[in-house]
Order: C-alpha cells, then structure tokens, then sequence
C-alpha cells in the first residue's frame, strides 16, 4: 500500500526564511535533530526563500520514536512547525 506523504499543514516560525504569512514555502522538510523533532530546514537568513505556490510535504523524519514514524517518514495526515523552547519543532510530534 503506497504510503501518503504529508503536508506542512501551518508554520507560525516567522523568524524561517521559508515562511510567509504562517505557511512554509519550500518543497519539503526535514524533520528531527537529536533528541529534538526540530524542523531541520529551519535557516535564518536576510532573504525570502522557497517557491510561492509550494505546498510542503514533510520529506522525511529522524524522530524514530515518534508514533507516527514508519521507518523514517511521516505517516501523520499532516504536521504542525512552530516555535518550542525556543526551537522550530514539529507539534505533531508524538512519543511512543
């Protein structure tokens, strides 16, 4: 059975290159850093970035322990990425 890719459903990381108006714009993300599901395609820089008419799928997770990882990918109907302990994390982020 073939596996759905999700989307990036709302970022409120407004300090994300990627982000405009609480909507991510680039093609995907990378989710996970450590022990942490921080948004690993966060990048602070003084440009806009992305594509405009981007939806974003989440490319893949590192968050082995997260119930919605299946060897390595999302299988949540969608992820949320906003700003945790001072970090971009996902919020859809569910430990086993």
């Amino acid at each position: 059975m073939a596996m759905k890719i999700p989307h990036v459903l709302d970022c409120k990381v407004k300090s994300c290159s990627y982000n405009k108006d609480a909507t991510c714009h680039t093609m995907a993300i990378t989710i996970g850093q450590g022990s942490d599901p921080m948004c690993d395609t966060f990048t602070h820089l003084p440009i806009c970035g992305g594509v405009k008419e981007a939806k974003t799928f989440v490319g893949a997770c590192k968050m082995s322990d997260c119930s919605h990882n299946k060897n390595l990918e999302c299988s949540a109907e969608g992820v949320h990425v906003a700003m945790k302990h001072n970090q971009p994390d996902c919020l859809t982020f569910l430990k086993r």
